[in-house]
């Protein structure tokens, strides 16, 4: 079994070799579970329901539980919890001044991951790519005005970059003065948390005691994909929590949006029955929709083009006992980047390291923030670095020598996407079919300059150690 590790326990670990204990692999992250998850999973499939079911229900609700919100959806990834996210606001159940068509524009960032953005070109419509800063990773707010176009900007669909949450603050006050809907990828940052003054959360709409974390004096406190209309979760490994493959999509506006996305999720039906259940609604002869005769069975009637992107129940089971684990998941990934960021700060003649989004600095382990008043709180999804133009070696090189001594590390998943091979064929095939505003520098730092570690809670701190040692004797060369 993989054993919860923190930094400091140095007990028997999977990730050392056995045959030989000095030589150990270092992920970039994995799976951390006991022998909790195997006993749900099994006992789920001993009862050979497998399809969606009891123990996804109960899921559903301790999510949303947890985050303070009312409804959240399991799907069968992160992927597709954005699509369905997008798709939901195309639904013509949304009011007709506010519903997404095809050739409307989504305001969006260049570096990330590539299916934060798949959706809006999928679903017919137009992404706008904004810089990315790259101190934060998250998009740079400054060309917000110049992206948007009256009758044309719809919405805006950001990822919480590696755990950090993007400006919530000006995006938040940004959409409700343009009137445009908010999808949080919170794919990466489960466990992260916003917190903005009480006077500019009520002049957003917020309260002092909005669901989510309990808000201290002064200032409302809730957890990224809360703040938005829609937000998204990912269940693969690498995430906070696992459940092998996995994924939801959490209400977190107006409960409007939970008939089409509950819809498009399951083969765009217009029945609401779970699985296996028939008639809830008492009706199920009785209605006329569309141009079916009058009595068409409820169960095989569609108000949408959807999708069947259910988990299984066994997936569910094994997140039921994940959520148990999540706050300590969270302050290890915490515990770990901090590790990092002070036994690597004697290399910052060689690296930019990120800061969280209002933090100016950071010195002997704390930050000094700007004067908004905001601040966030990080359950880091990874520990990045940036490697100054002035460095004599290259990302490339530095991540070549990590590989090499079995010290797991990634690129900022997708680099500056307009310079993938899909997106390089998109604008010569339509190009009309994307908008850029501003220049895209920083998105493209990240793509040369940019590396990240793991943060994931089965770090030990001989793995930690090994990691900063690697680093330590690449750069002696220098």
């Amino acid at each position: 079994m993989h054993s919860m590790n923190k930094p400091g326990n140095d007990s028997a670990h999977p990730l050392h070799n056995p045959s030989s204990p000095d030589v150990i692999n270092v992920p970039y992250a994995g799976r951390v579970f006991t022998e909790d998850e195997v006993v749900a999973a099994v006992s789920s499939t001993l009862d050979f329901w497998l399809t969606l079911g009891a123990e996804g229900e109960a899921l559903e609700k301790e999510i949303a539980s947890f985050l303070g919100i009312r409804k959240t959806l399991l799907v069968n990834s992160g992927s597709s919890a954005n699509l369905i996210a997008f798709a939901t606001l195309t639904s013509h159940l949304i009011d007709e001044d506010r519903r997404i068509r095809p050739g409307d524009e989504v305001i969006t960032c260049a570096a990330g991951f590539p299916t934060t953005v798949a959706p809006i070109i999928q679903n017919g419509c137009i992404p706008v790519f904004l810089d990315n800063d790259p101190t934060t990773g998250n998009i740079n707010c400054d060309h917000l005005e110049e992206a948007f176009v009256e009758g044309k900007t719809k919405a805006v669909m950001l990822a919480h970059t590696l755990g950090n949450p993007f400006d919530l603050g000006r995006i938040v006050e940004f959409c409700k003065r343009k009137n445009l809907w908010l999808i949080e990828d919170n794919c990466d940052a489960l466990g992260c948390s916003y917190s903005m003054p009480i006077d500019l959360a009520e002049n957003l709409g917020f309260k002092k005691d909005s669901p989510g974390i309990p808000g201290t004096d002064g200032s409302v406190f809730k957890w990224t994909g809360t703040w938005g209309d829609l937000s998204t979760q990912s269940f693969y490994p690498p995430h906070h929590l696992t459940m092998g493959e996995g994924g939801a999509v959490n209400i977190s506006g107006s409960m409007k949006l939970k008939r089409p996305a509950e819809s498009i999720r399951d083969w765009g039906r217009d029945c609401w029955c779970p699985s296996g259940i028939d008639d809830t609604c008492g009706k199920r002869f009785q209605w006329q929709l569309g141009e079916l005769p009058e009595g068409y069975d409820h169960k095989y009637t569609y108000s949408h083009l959807g999708y069947n992107l259910k988990p299984l129940d066994i997936q569910a089971a094994i997140g039921r006992e994940q959520m148990k684990k999540l706050p300590s998941f969270i302050e290890a990934r915490k515990r770990n980047w901090n590790y990092l960021r002070v036994n690597l700060d004697q290399f910052s003649e060689f690296f930019d390291f990120s800061l969280p989004t209002h933090a100016t600095s950071w010195s002997k382990d704390s930050f000094q923030w700007d004067n908004t008043g905001c601040r966030t709180e990080c359950s880091w999804f990874g520990f990045m670095l940036r490697i100054k133009e002035s460095a004599p070696f290259s990302s490339s090189s530095l991540a070549s020598h990590l590989n090499d001594h079995r010290v797991g590390n990634r690129m900022l998943f997708g680099g500056n996407l307009l310079r993938q091979p899909v997106m390089v064929q998109l604008k010569k095939d339509n190009p009309n079919a994307l908008r850029v505003v501003g220049n895209l520098k920083g998105a493209d730092q990240l793509m040369k300059q940019a590396l990240f570690l793991g943060t994931y809670p089965g770090l030990t701190k001989a793995m930690l150690d090994y990691e900063i040692d690697t680093i330590t004797k690449f750069i002696s060369k220098y």
